[in-house]
């Protein structure tokens, strides 16, 4: 189907890819040229004679990963038979190009233009009661849904979040919109980032910009419990710390100190994206026999008793309430796509959290 704009999101993926700050081991599953732009959200303007879910100017979402259904390949894959649709097997071929998903495919397009397409396996109604700033963040909310539900503590679980962007803002919003009831400590930088995961159910938040290492891993080892350790050379050790830690962060830095602070037999979910790493002190994986995950993109889960995609669950709890928008902190024009790239490079500086290009809605 053909989808015209309204809002196309600026992932922190994106701007990764425009600093050249992706691994190249990625680059089979892309085709250029392409459009970027994978947040997306529209209103459908051509079908398929065949489509009889969808109709002409339905406003939808698209969960942007192209695997087996949306390259016309049957039988699908068995992790896509699995709902495990960002495991697809299947992203180099089909009866489209090579591409992860919408806004890295040469056929597809992306939310950062004024059309894109996606199959119809990819598309989810946005109900009339939510509205387009909520809808937008939908894929950066799935980002953090997904591995929280993979990974969802216990209620007596201490929880440590390493940074409080958009994504560590939402492992927070998800971890209280399906109702844990875990002690969350998170890492922030900065103050606006700070009230924002206290807004969305935060228990305790530590602020790093201006501390020592000895200073901030002597906040954490207070607050999870843990008792911090100075070898003879580097950073501190906790002995102790968080029962779940999420990372999201991504940095050399940020998966040393989480390694550190996840306690011995705990889980270390790393949600920020993680590509080559020069410096990062593995020991305490073996020495504390943690166990780390991995995340990517969303999926088909558990929720109520029903199996249902990361999307549709995202859409009811906004549907319900959950109210996301005021993250969406700036919206830009495309004509300013310069200023929007360069305000995302800076975003402590303009107390961004999430960015999108907002386009004239069309009239249908």
């Amino acid at each position: 189907m053909k989808i015209k704009t309204i809002m196309g999101g600026i992932c922190g993926s994106d701007i990764n890819l425009i600093r050249l700050h992706d691994s190249p081991s990625t680059s089979p599953f892309a085709s250029f040229p392409f459009v970027i732009g994978h947040e997306n959200l529209g209103i459908i303007v051509e079908k398929g004679e065949n489509v009889k879910e969808f109709n002409i100017g339905d406003r939808v979402i698209a969960d942007p990963v192209l695997s087996c259904s949306a390259r016309d390949i049957n039988p699908l894959c068995d992790n896509c038979q699995k709902g495990n649709f960002s495991q697809c097997r299947n992203f180099t071929k089909g009866s489209i190009s090579p591409g992860f998903m919408i806004g890295s495919c040469k056929d597809t397009g992306g939310s950062w233009g004024e059309y894109y397409v996606a199959h119809k396996s990819q598309l989810f109604k946005v109900p009339e009661k939510v509205k387009n700033e909520n809808a937008i963040l939908v894929d950066a909310f799935c980002s953090a849904l997904h591995p929280v539900i993979r990974n969802f503590p216990k209620d007596s679980d201490k929880v440590l979040v390493v940074g409080a962007g958009s994504i560590g803002i939402n492992v927070v919003s998800s971890l209280r919109a399906l109702g844990s009831k875990a002690r969350i400590i998170v890492l922030a930088r900065y103050k606006y980032q700070g009230e924002f995961a206290k807004h969305y159910g935060a228990s305790e938040v530590i602020y790093s910009k201006g501390l020592s290492k000895k200073e901030l891993y002597k906040k954490v080892a207070d607050e999870v419990g843990g008792e911090m350790l100075q070898p003879i050379l580097g950073k501190p050790i906790l002995v102790g710390g968080a029962d779940v830690v999420f990372e999201c962060v991504g940095t050399d830095d940020s998966i040393d100190d989480a390694l550190r602070f996840t306690n011995m037999g705990g889980k270390l979910v790393m949600v920020g994206l993680v590509g080559e790493t020069k410096k990062v002190d593995w020991t305490p994986l073996w020495f504390k026999e943690l166990k780390v995950f991995g995340t990517n993109s969303s999926a088909e889960e558990e929720f109520n008793g029903e199996k249902k995609r990361c999307y549709q669950i995202a859409l009811e709890l906004m549907e319900k309430g959950l109210d996301l928008s005021p993250l969406l902190t700036h919206t830009f024009p495309l004509r300013d796509y310069k200023k929007a790239i360069e305000m995302n490079f800076k975003r402590s500086k303009y107390g961004m959290v999430k960015s999108a290009f907002k386009f004239e809605e069309p009239q249908i």
